[in-house]
């Protein structure tokens, strides 16, 4: 009696020689294409993804990995591309707006000849304003400029690009050239960066304790003053708990993700010296938002630059805590937690940085809130731990101070558990 491997093993060789051979006259197929097509800037790059897509699963399909190089190299050219497209669509949309609000946006650094056109929110072409960010090459993308006060404005009804909400420089003409524009000014938001181009004043290096908070928006504050970041709620917390000078090192910006936040640790991990370092994540570090919580995220680009960091972190024998940021809408209505931030622990070398997710505090406050709201018949929405008076889904102080609170006790429990088991620094 033939063995019963025997009459599935031909046929399963003959489905991967079927698999291999459609993916070589795909590969194929490309060449061509690519000769067809390179002649346009348009063309160069559905060139280039014609020629990569099918080689890299033909790659995949033979068991061989793909060069990291290659791979930034790709990030590279996408990114470049975009970059050249949105820069387009801004000045077609600038040449539709009327004098006031070309003012506005000649005041930010929003006009085509001025408007920062770079990469962030992961695979986004953000159109920043000049005066207040400036470009890095490092591997940041963007940054803070230094020593710089700016408020936000938002509810700008804008095209081309340009987001409904933006900073620009708190200096004389900032009335006259927010006056007519339909914009609200956000006159809590002020904020101030100091020499390092940070959020925040200017750091304590001798502060007896040290960290560094990496993040995007949430982390960076937006529209809340500089002493209601989460940054320095935790550094608040952090006093209270050691009885000791504290320096939490916010590095939040508007749209990083984990690569910029890779670069941004290198740059300053050496000045501060941190003896810990929280890493916030939110579901766009992975994708479009609504894909990555319908299972459609990139989670294996994310893995890599999240490893570096906590290779970076472990080789300087610095604890790590990763916290994915509460949605407003995961609070508020089904949570669909599955993919995030459930998606974040699975990620996470085993080992490595520690993970906290403080959904539920924020849970219990907000049905705390919204009870003591309702006894006193006021109303319970929006939640008041979020902006949602301003229509936005960022912390509000309320929220800072108990993302600060939270993630302040469960570092508490890491850095004392360090000192007791010998590994404090």
């Amino acid at each position: 009696m033939p063995h019963p491997r025997s009459s599935v093993l031909p046929n399963e060789r003959r489905l991967r020689l079927a698999r291999r051979f459609k993916l070589a006259i795909l590969t194929i197929t490309a060449s061509i294409v690519v000769g067809l097509l390179s002649g346009t800037t348009v063309g160069r790059h559905a060139a280039h993804w014609a020629w990569t897509r099918p080689r890299w699963a033909l790659l995949h399909a033979v068991g061989r990995s793909i060069d990291r190089s290659e791979i930034d190299a790709d990030w590279r050219h996408r990114r470049l591309y975009d970059i050249k497209q949105a820069r387009g669509k801004l000045k077609d949309a600038y040449d539709q707006y009327d004098p006031k609000m070309k003012g506005l946006l000649d005041y930010a650094g929003l006009d085509p000849a001025h408007a920062l056109l770079r990469w962030g929110n992961f695979d986004k072409t953000l159109l920043l304003p000049s005066t207040v960010f400036e470009p890095d090459d490092s591997g940041r993308s963007y940054r803070f400029r230094p020593s710089l006060r700016s408020i936000w404005v938002r509810n700008l009804k804008l095209k081309g690009g340009i987001l409904a909400y933006f900073a620009i420089p708190d200096g004389p003409r900032f009335d006259e050239v927010v006056e007519g524009t339909g914009a609200v000014v956000v006159k809590e938001s002020l904020q101030t960066t100091n020499s390092w181009g940070l959020r925040g004043g200017e750091p304590d290096v001798g502060a007896a304790m040290r960290g560094i908070v990496l993040g995007d928006s949430y982390m960076q504050g937006l529209f809340v003053g500089d002493d209601e970041t989460p940054s320095e709620c935790l550094k608040r917390f952090l006093k209270e708990r050691f009885k000791t000078t504290i320096e939490v090192l916010n590095t939040g910006h508007l749209g990083y993700s984990p690569e910029q936040e890779y670069y941004t640790l290198i740059e300053y991990a050496d000045r501060i010296k941190p003896q810990f370092v929280i890493l916030s994540l939110f579901a766009n570090d992975f994708g479009d938002l609504f894909e990555v919580l319908e299972g459609r995220g990139d989670w294996e680009e994310n893995r890599y630059w999240i490893g570096m960091i906590d290779a970076f972190c472990k080789a300087r024998g610095i604890p790590c805590l990763a916290v994915p940021a509460p949605w407003v809408n995961q609070i508020e209505g089904p949570r669909h937690a599955g993919h995030y931030p459930g998606g974040i622990s699975n990620i996470l070398e085993a080992g490595g940085m520690s993970y906290f997710d403080p959904i539920e505090e924020f849970s219990e406050e907000t049905d705390k809130l919204a009870l003591k709201a309702a006894a006193a018949g006021n109303p319970t929405t929006p939640n008041p731990l979020f902006n949602g008076h301003l229509g936005d889904g960022h912390f509000s102080p309320p929220g800072c101070r108990l993302w600060g609170d939270s993630v302040g006790r469960r570092l508490a429990l890491i850095l004392e558990r360090r000192r007791v088991e010998g590994g404090s620094r």
